[in-house]
């Protein structure tokens, strides 16, 4: 039997760094051919512009697919299946698929899709990488906490950002700790055993400044589609789920007058209640080129995008049910 194409996906929550860590991975790739599915939450899309502008010889036409459909998770059917059939037709054969999925995507459901006939005999799920921001858990922005207070947590209520953030755990074949130079090194100590008590036995935890090598990532031989029973967390297997505790707001902001003016813009919209991800390319008055907008907790990174880059300038919100979108637009209007 022909061997299947290795499909490694990359998961984690919001902001976490998977676009950092995929972009790394494409630079490292070594002539290798890797195509990549970039999944959005929302209707526009721009990390699958992230990892095209990365210059990497991988990245020719057709080897980037974006779909801006809805968590990936959702809509398996009508969007991951058809991309996949795509993919494994091409005349030559390719080395890997990395999937990066929406930081609310749960990877229970998109494992489940492996076994569907077009892909079962083609494609196995080579592993599931799970991007844990560090800084974030230190903020205590996404929950990990002791088994007495998860306890108190969950008998009080639901979290959603904690129910995404512990599914994409429990499927982890590797978690990859990013960010882990802006974390003391006791703190991620702790958080790394904290981590340890809540994933599967022989996970690897390793840390991550926003590289690392290839090998580490691809061929962990996981065929994780054949080891469901083990990665259940919130959602049992087969279980209908949606994304109804999230929402998305896409916004077209007028020129700020200089770069600072813009990140004081960002930093309004997220500070507002119930914001967590604000991301985007935005335009900076008499500048040639957009702004790259990244920003989720405490955290804004603005950047210059090359001259040429011909992107839509919106900027994209992303926060629980009910945040307040005329207050997001806004700010972001300055």
């Amino acid at each position: 039997m022909t061997a299947r194409v290795p499909v490694t996906v990359l998961t984690g929550f919001l902001g976490a760094g998977k676009t950092t860590l995929l972009r790394a991975l494409l630079n490292q790739s070594s002539g290798r051919r890797i195509a990549v599915i970039v999944n959005e939450f929302g209707d526009a899309g721009f990390d699958g512009s992230l990892v095209e502008d990365c210059g990497a010889s991988v990245c020719a036409p057709g080897d980037i697919v974006e779909l801006t459909n809805g968590c990936i998770c959702c809509t398996v059917a009508d969007d991951f299946i058809p991309t996949m059939e795509k993919l494994l037709n091409r005349d030559t054969p390719l080395d890997a698929i990395v999937i990066e999925t929406s930081g609310l995507a749960l990877p229970q459901p998109l494992l489940k899709a492996f076994a569907w006939p077009a892909v079962k005999t083609r494609a196995t799920a080579d592993g599931v990488v799970t991007v844990v921001d560090a800084l974030a858990l230190s903020e205590g922005r996404v929950p990990l906490d002791d088994d007495a207070v998860k306890a108190q947590r969950d008998a009080t209520h639901d979290d959603p950002i904690e129910e995404v953030f512990e599914d994409q755990l429990a499927c982890a074949d590797l978690v990859v700790l990013s960010k882990s130079d802006l974390v003391d090194p006791e703190q991620l100590a702790a958080l790394e055993a904290k981590l340890a008590s809540r994933v599967r036995p022989n996970v690897r935890i390793v840390r991550s400044h926003g590289t690392l090598a290839p090998s580490v990532l691809i061929g962990l031989d996981a065929e994780a589609e054949n080891d469901l029973a083990s990665r259940i967390g919130h959602h049992a297997e087969g279980e209908e789920h949606d994304h109804d505790d999230f929402d998305s707001l896409v916004i077209t902001p007028q020129p700020a007058e200089t770069l600072d003016a813009m990140k004081a813009r960002v930093g309004d919209a997220l500070g507002l209640d119930g914001v967590l991800r604000v991301k985007g390319h935005a335009r900076v008055a008499g500048k040639p080129a957009p702004v790259v907008v990244q920003a989720v907790g405490s955290r804004i990174d603005l950047a210059f995008a090359r001259p040429d880059a011909e992107r839509p300038d919106h900027l994209v919100v992303i926060g629980l049910k009910g945040f307040d979108a005329d207050a997001a637009r806004r700010a972001l209007a300055g």
